[in-house]
């Protein structure tokens, strides 16, 4: 039968007459239903698209784009030729030198607490994409007169500090190798006077775990001068990562690992895209679901049109013809509600993005971020026709079996 007639046929039963019986409402049901899966698959992804590319970004004040770490041990030194070679390298943009460990920090009236005091030198800030996420005080490590420090938003408030307040310092002790005195046990540690003059929010486990100081002053608590725990790198736009490692990997030895931005934080990164995986795993079924509704239209949909199917058989259409008919109207009735949702989903997402409507408290951001990616369209899109074909094969066999009176064999 010729093709153009079968997909008039499956557009006037779209359109449906005004009967008395349900089909017509069910078809509109069923439309709506997987309308809001489809709408709620796009708005649910481009959320997650948001909330992972806030988290990327605050990734980037301490994940450099690559890292030189020493295979075993904490601190490492490399020479004044070596430092220049890597210099040298085609792809590198700049480089920073880096020491940090854990160390015991004191602030008057308050409970001795464990953080991280991490060293850095005025390239740091280059290299790090951190300035966006320092919300009070200054920019920098000045260094001038007393020292300074920029801190973590959630050790400030535990700590009750304010930055740039001068009646505010902060201690912090570490052991002292050197240490051969049992009769004076503060010989036992190396300590530092920093002055807060700075305060960084980002995620909880920055903020409420790092100190930034001057890297010779933590070179002198930690009785470490010349040593680093880490080399950062930033890398030209377009570089080649693997052909900068392979030459990195060269000049330090085999003693140190080259880490990307994706290796450093591995586990977060893997974890992050589990998530969407299992939240459009959800939405699947919630879609699957929706497509019950569809099943139960379309067979009522073939009963109803039982005189139809004679006539067509009467006509000599063959059963793949017939199938074909209730499959694409069931591809139809998926596809109109699930275009109809996706558009519906673009439209809140572009609201959300241009006007803040849905707020956050207590986040990096005010507002829920939304990246819309056209990738996520063409999951769904796929999804939908996957859904599409399986609600509506039960109903086409039905069609196609169906036992009508006076075209028995």
């Amino acid at each position: 039968m010729n093709r153009t007639l079968v997909w008039q046929i499956v557009w006037r039963y779209l359109r449906g007459k005004r009967t008395a019986n349900a089909v017509p409402l069910l078809s509109r049901i069923s439309m709506i239903a997987i309308g809001v899966a489809s709408c709620a698959m796009i708005v649910l992804l481009s959320v997650f698209n948001g909330l992972v590319g806030v988290v990327q970004d605050s990734y980037t004040a301490f994940y450099p784009d690559l890292r030189i770490v020493p295979q075993k041990g904490k601190f490492f030194s490399l020479s004044p030729e070596q430092i220049q070679q890597i210099k040298k390298i085609n792809g590198i943009a700049l480089i920073t030198t880096t020491l940090e460990d854990n160390v015991l920090m004191n602030n008057a009236g308050k409970d001795n607490q464990v953080v991280t005091v991490k060293g850095v030198d005025k390239d740091y800030f280059t290299v790090n994409n951190i300035a966006p996420f320092i919300s009070e005080g200054n920019k920098t490590i000045t260094n001038q007169g007393t020292p300074d420090a920029i801190v973590g938003a959630s050790i400030m408030a535990m700590m009750g500090m304010v930055p740039n307040q001068g009646i505010n310092t902060i201690t912090l002790y570490y052991p002292n190798v050197h240490s051969t005195s049992a009769a004076n046990p503060m010989s036992a540690f190396t300590t530092i006077t920093l002055t807060p003059t700075g305060q960084f929010t980002g995620l909880q486990e920055f903020d409420s775990k790092y100190i930034l100081a001057a890297l010779p002053l933590v070179q002198g608590l930690f009785q470490a001068e010349g040593q680093y725990s880490a080399i950062e790198l930033k890398l030209t736009e377009g570089a080649d990562e693997d052909d900068v490692k392979e030459q990195l990997q060269k000049i330090a030895g085999p003693g140190y690992k080259l880490e990307s931005r994706y290796e450093q934080n591995q586990t977060a990164y893997t974890i992050m895209i589990m998530e969407k995986w299992a939240m459009y795993a959800i939405l699947i079924l919630v879609l699957i679901i929706a497509s019950f509704n569809m099943i139960g239209a379309l067979s009522l949909l073939v009963l109803e049109k039982g005189k139809d199917i004679s006539i067509l058989r009467a006509m000599g259409a063959e059963p793949s013809t017939i199938k074909g008919i209730f499959l694409g109207e069931g591809m139809l009735w998926t596809m109109v509600g699930g275009l109809a949702g996706l558009v519906l989903g673009f439209i809140i997402c572009i609201c959300q993005q241009q006007f803040e409507i849905v707020k956050m408290q207590g986040f990096v951001v005010d507002s829920f971020p939304v990246i819309i990616k056209f990738t996520d369209f063409l999951l769904i899109i796929f999804t939908l026709m996957i859904v599409g074909l399986m609600a509506s094969w039960r109903p086409s066999q039905k069609a196609v079996r169906l036992d009508l009176p006076g075209l028995k064999s």
